[in-house]
């Protein structure tokens, strides 16, 4: 094919992934054809290839990605701020860097410069950001262009996006069902086919519990990996910043890109190791609760996969009080929506209250108001969880568990509009496998393995010591050999 020709083709076919005409939102999901041409399947890594080698111009993609985004935002969702003439002029100025000319979106959790960030909620609707985040420099520097802020719940506090400042965002495979949160719109518009990959934050799930909900892959990093964002660093630093992504490349691409440097470089990871690991096999819930038989199905198959790739797996359970962790992590979880409140009545000059924060977070912050007093023994708690977690390792490698409890949950079950005691009630259950990660800083993904009868991704997690991602990654690259799931696309895709 020649050059211009290949170029209109790319145009057309909307030059990132499975671009196919948008259907029903409980049509059944579409599977590729096997030969299916590049312009099908394309990922992140493909199209910045094609941008260098002048297959296709940063323009070109650019326009691509917005067409697609302006198709399928009706019915998902997820962006919470355009801004798309920037990417234009962006793109027109030819950016350099690993990953130039792929079109992304940040969460609006992070600052880019100029560029307003809501942090998901009423009272920032106005604010516009000085500087840029961490990540969001690193990600300018590789040549990544934004084309806006993806929807968060309010401070991504819960496991489901549905702010009230942008009203509730829709999963692709079916939009009577949350895509998950915090991360909620990055996964709705990358599920989709907007864009390969976007940002994505994780603080206690919230890179992984989107992945599982869209059928993603997400890794989050080990602590202090990649940068995050700006300021000092927390008593107990659970929070990291990455990408959710269509392939396990386009997520190893977005690592390098950011690294910090106080680890090692992870190199080029680029398939399997031949090593064979000792997985552990934890299905139920840490605190108990209740396991949906969909997802304990798909994770007794993943299991059985990964024995029939050579693994050793190993019926275990998580070693740990699940339920004493559990309070002492919402209760620090609850100090973080204490302080956001408090920001929200400065931001406005008005009174904490539910005119200015969700009801959900003035709930989490009287919770903390009343338990003030335990906060000490809280964070001496969580700092010493990170050595049992490490202890729990010395006898295998990767620990396999689903990555939550249930599949996607219906829109309204974890509004932030209902009563505080049920969304706690809920939000624990639905997530119950994710935060123990958060608190040790270890490396932890969510893998799409599983599917539901009524066909809504489950994901399935695989978790590692700090810094174990390059062991996660090269595990990855061979699940997604065995399974490959970008063969499978959502009802809703550009």
């Amino acid at each position: 094919m020649s050059h211009f020709n290949r170029r209109q083709a790319l145009i057309s076919g909307g030059a990132l992934a499975a671009f196919l005409p948008l259907a029903g939102a409980c049509a059944p999901a579409r599977t590729q054809e096997a030969g299916a041409s590049d312009t099908q399947v394309m990922d992140g890594v493909r199209l910045a290839e094609l941008v260098s080698e002048g297959e296709m111009t940063a323009g070109e993609a650019v326009e691509a990605a917005i067409s697609r985004a302006e198709a399928v935002e009706p019915r998902i969702n997820a962006i919470a701020t355009r801004t798309f003439d920037s990417a234009r002029e962006r793109a027109e100025a030819v950016p350099q860097g690993a990953l130039a000319g792929v079109p992304t979106f940040i969460k609006d959790l992070a600052d880019r410069k100029g560029e307003p960030t809501f942090y998901g909620s009423r009272a920032f609707k106005d604010y516009v950001a000085p500087d840029d985040d961490p990540i969001a420099a690193a990600w300018r520097r590789a040549g990544l262009i934004s084309l806006g802020k993806s929807t968060s719940p309010e401070m991504g506090l819960t496991a489901s996006t549905e702010p009230l400042v942008t009203g509730p965002t829709r999963n692709p495979w079916n939009t009577d069902y949350t895509p998950g949160g915090s991360s909620g719109g990055a996964a709705a518009l990358t599920a989709a086919r907007v864009v390969p990959f976007a940002h994505a934050s994780d603080g206690g799930g919230s890179i992984r519990i989107p992945a599982s909900c869209c059928g993603l892959f997400g890794l989050k990093p080990s602590r202090g990996r990649l940068h995050h964002g700006g300021g000092e660093s927390p008593p107990v630093d659970i929070s990291v910043s990455h990408a959710v992504s269509l392939t396990v490349r386009d997520s190893v691409a977005a690592f390098r890109i950011n690294e910090t440097g106080a680890y090692p470089a992870i190199g080029e990871v680029s398939g399997p190791a031949s090593r064979r690991l000792k997985i552990a096999f934890a299905p139920e819930p840490p605190a108990g609760g209740p396991l949906d038989p969909q997802v304990r199905r798909g994770a007794e198959d993943t299991a059985a996969l990964c024995r029939e790739l050579g693994h050793e797996v190993i019926e275990s359970a998580m070693s740990m009080d699940g339920e004493e962790f559990t309070d002492r992590f919402l209760l620090y979880w609850a100090s973080g929506a204490a302080e956001f409140a408090d920001a929200a009545s400065r931001m406005t000059g008005q009174p904490v209250s539910d005119e200015i924060v969700e009801p959900w977070t003035l709930y989490l912050r009287e919770m903390f108001l009343a338990r003030r007093s335990e906060m000490p023994d809280t964070i001496a708690y969580l700092k010493a969880f990170e050595g049992r977690y490490a202890a729990m390792f010395e006898e295998f490698d990767v620990l396999l568990t689903p990555t939550l409890a249930a599949p996607p949950s219906p829109i309204g079950h974890l509004s932030p509009a209902i009563d505080g005691e049920t969304h706690f009630r809920r939000v624990t259950e639905f997530a119950a496998y994710t935060a123990p990660m958060n608190v040790a800083g270890a490396a932890s993904m969510s893998v799409p393995l599983a599917w539901t009868s009524g066909g809504l991704p489950i994901g399935m997690m695989f978790s590692g010591r700090r810094g174990d991602d390059a062991i996660l990654f090269q595990l990855a690259y061979e699940l997604e050999a065995a399974r490959p799931w970008i063969e499978k696309v959502p009802p809703i895709s550009a």
